[in-house]
Order: C-alpha cells, then structure tokens, then sequence
C-alpha cells in the first residue's frame, strides 16, 4: 500500500552529507517507459551519489488514468532495474488534503483568487487569442474582482496571483540559465470548479513538504519549471535545483514513441536484458565519463553528478545495447545465468528441465554464454542439453546429415564405444584420430557430429559439448540419426 505519510526530511545537523533529496515521481497510467526509467535512475544516482535519499511519489491524482496494474508495473520495473527507493512509496493522491490546505493559505495572503470565469467564457477567451495570433493565456479578468460581483451557481476555481512584471529565472543544472518574462506566464488553476489540486499545484506541495532538493526530469516539463518556480516562492520556499535532461530518441531523431518498438521496460526484459546491462546502457543515455563504456554500478554511483549530463538528445540503439548486454551475460555468474533461462527454457520444450538436463546446463555455461547477446539467445542455444530425444533437427541440420552421414557416424560411435577417457581433449584426439583414417579433413565428421548432438550446425565447441552430454548421451544422440 502506498503511504499517505510525508517522507521524512534527512535529519542533516547529525548527519550534513545527508542534504540531497530526490524524486522519482511517475503517474501510473500504463507501462514504465524507458525514458522514466532513465529519470529514476539519474535521480537514484544522484542520491546515492551523494549519500541523501531518493523518494518514489506516485503522482496520481489523475484518478480516471491512474489504475492499480500501472502501479504495480512500476514498481516491478525499478524492482527489477535494480533501483530501491528509501522509505514507503507515497501516494500523491492520499495527501490531496495537504494541497487543499496550501491554497488557503495563498488565499489568506493574498497570492491567490477565487476566478468565477465560466466555460462557455474561458472558450471564448481563447477563440478570440487564436484569432488575433496571440498567445492563449487567461486575461486575469478575475484577478481583481469582488466576489461579489460572481454570477449565481458558477462555482470557482482558485488560481495563482502570479508576478506580472520582471522575469522568471531558472538556472537549471543541465541546461544553464533559462529565463521567461512573467508577462508571457498567466494565472494557473491551483484547484479546480470541484475542489480537486491540479498537477502542478500538487507537485510544488509535496516537493515542499518532502524536502525535495534537486528535481530531474526530462526537458518536456522545463516550461513547467517556471511556474512551479512562481508557486514554490508563494509558498514561502525556495525552488529545488532542477536538473532538466534531454528527452531519449530514435534511431531516427524523433522522440521514442512505440512506433521505434520497445519503449516499456517489462518489454526489455522479455527481451532478455540483464538489469545491471540496462542500468549501464541508460546511464549512458545522455551522461557520459570520459571514454568508458562498460560502468558497474558501483563505479555509477561513485562517479555520477549532473555535471555529465549532455543538453543533446540521446539516440536509442538496440545493436549497441544487445553488444552491452552480452560484455554482462559474459561476465554474469553461471548458476545466476541458469536460473534466469530456466523458466525460458521449459516454456519452450513445454516440460520441466530433469536434474540430467540442468546439470548439462550447468556444466555448459561458461561456453554457452561467450555466443549469447541476450538471456533469449542463451536459453536457445542452452536447450538442446535438456532436450528428450530424438532431437528436432533444424534445416542446417538435417543437411549436414544427409548423404553418407549416417554411415560415418555410425563408424564413429564404433569408435566411441572403446573410448575409455571422456575429457575433452581426449575426445578430440580420439575423433581426429578417426577422421584421419577415414581420410576426412576434421570438419567433415565434427559438423555431422555436432548435428547430431545439438539438432543444430552452431553451438559450443562440439568437444566440449560431448564430454558435458556424457557417453550413453552421446551414443544414444548418434544412434537416433544413424
């Protein structure tokens, strides 16, 4: 359950390193796109960083959007980053209570009115800016009206009084100094006709009352900025340090959509991601260290400050993620690996993996995993060690056994059957042995040994395979082609 509490601020007189307070802060309505994944992870980098907190808000307040799977899909998809979150996640939603209650105070001084301008006049407001090519922006005509003036059964809503003079100015960690002149800025809803916060109020209120510090996020949400600016100092506080990231792109230059394909981080792990290989490949998503390409986490978060972060959009390149991926499948723990493609594995044959087979496996990682870019690619190369027999033979295959295959084969299982040392390397000697007095060069008995073995013309080296197979394996492999 989400928590109605504010997390605490860090108590920073006992503990001064601890002054930076982040925030993750998604709206649950659909998956966790790879772009937010990006922003938790820089705002949990930050933090860790610098030994502060970062805070998981979900923001919703949207409630017709906002749905409990959402929910959930966020918080599998940082789970599975590898991205924690300090305290009990807090729903923005629960603390509707406490925005109401900083809008009276703005009333009370004077920093906010009640605006009684109806629909059917707010349309017009805007057909009439549109038509004179003017920007559409409320007039203010309630900015200094008597309310009793407001006409019967119209109920308000309650808008900033915002500075009308002088500038807004923001001198934003990755963008630099950007400015807007207040009087291009009109008076925003805080609380709508039906006494509900809008977004931006809310978020300027939980920022406050968490203790926020430094808000990243993407540059989409820098014009918000300037009037979050104007709502923080009405408040009476000062505005985070905001640190405004260039948005993730496609191949193309446009922004991600889903019509660049995966954009949902549940998506990359169907896709066999490692997590540790995603958190490298978003860190480097518009942040930078010197040449280095493959980071650890540890080095992330020793290294990470926002003074790396570029202000050019970041392309999404699935060659260069897969090629990162497979430096961490390389580098990953063998029995890790094998729990991971397991479930992969008996979703394909359609029946549990038997302790023969997941000892195979095992035995067969460390060659397994030096051709895999991905756990999918790992758990179909890995599959043929847990299959039953007969093996299904892939087209390469099947022709690699053709013509007078079988027959060699057959010689060789002769040969096999006095084999009394099953290393590798003696298998090796011993079938090279065999090609010699045949008078073949070795590809022509290993590559039909290999079929035979594997169902396939591509796996691990056909040696090691059959020391890891066994001999009664082996045998009865060749016995089903020959």
């Amino acid at each position: 359950m989400l928590s109605t509490a504010a997390v605490p601020q860090p108590d920073t007189a006992s503990h001064p390193a601890m002054t930076v307070v982040t925030r993750f802060a998604p709206s649950p309505t659909g998956y966790l796109h790879i772009g937010g994944a990006r922003t938790a992870l820089f705002n949990w980098l930050y933090a860790r960083h610098h030994g502060g907190r970062f805070v998981l808000r979900i923001e919703d307040t949207d409630r017709a959007r906002s749905t409990e799977d959402a929910v959930r899909a966020i918080f599998d998809g940082l789970r599975w980053l590898g991205v924690d979150w300090d305290g009990e996640p807090i729903s923005q939603f629960a603390r509707r209570d406490l925005h109401t209650a900083a809008v009276d105070r703005l009333l009370a001084a004077g920093n906010a009115y009640h605006c009684y301008a109806t629909p059917d006049e707010l349309a017009a407001m805007r057909d009439q800016a549109r038509a004179e090519g003017r920007p559409v922006r409320y007039d203010g005509r309630w900015r200094d009206r008597d309310a009793a003036e407001a006409p019967a059964g119209v109920p308000p809503v309650v808008r900033l009084r915002a500075p009308q003079d002088g500038e807004t100015v923001i001198d934003d960690l990755v963008q630099g100094r950007v400015t807007v002149r207040n009087a291009e800025l009109d008076d925003m809803v805080l609380l709508r006709a039906d006494g509900t916060p809008t977004y931006m109020l809310s978020v300027v209120v939980d920022d406050i009352d968490m203790g926020i510090s430094h808000v990243v996020r993407g540059d989409d949400h820098l014009t918000n900025a300037f009037r979050q600016t104007q709502l923080f100092r009405a408040l009476g506080a000062e505005p985070p340090d905001f640190a405004h990231v260039p948005l993730i792109h496609g191949a193309d230059g446009a922004k991600l959509s889903k019509r660049h394909g995966a954009v949902g981080v549940e998506t990359f792990r169907e896709m066999g991601m490692l997590p540790e290989a995603m958190r490298n490949y978003l860190l480097r998503l518009g942040w930078g260290h010197g040449d280095d390409e493959v980071i650890s986490t540890e080095q992330a978060i020793a290294w990470f400050d926002l003074d790396g972060v570029g202000q050019s959009p970041a392309r999404l390149d699935f060659a260069k993620l897969e090629n990162l991926n497979g430096v961490y499948v390389r580098q990953a723990e063998p029995g890790r690996l094998l729990d991971l493609i397991l479930p992969r594995i008996e979703a394909m044959l359609g029946h549990p993996v038997d302790d023969a087979g997941r000892a195979r496996m095992a035995a067969g990682m460390d060659g397994l995993r030096q051709r895999a870019k991905n756990l999918v690619e790992l758990a179909e190369n890995a599959a043929f060690y847990a299959r039953q027999t007969p093996l299904p033979q892939t087209d390469k295959a099947r022709k690699l056994l053709g013509g007078d295959a079988a027959a060699l084969l057959g010689r060789l299982a002769d040969r096999l059957r006095q084999q009394e040392d099953w290393s590798e390397a003696a298998l090796e000697t011993a079938v090279r042995s065999f090609a010699e007095a045949e008078s073949l060069k070795m590809g022509a008995i290993a590559q039909p040994l290999r079929a035979a073995l594997t169902g396939s013309h591509m796996s691990p080296g056909i040696f090691e395979v059959a020391a890891i197979l066994g001999r009664e394996e082996v045998l009865n492999r060749i016995g089903d082609v020959t």
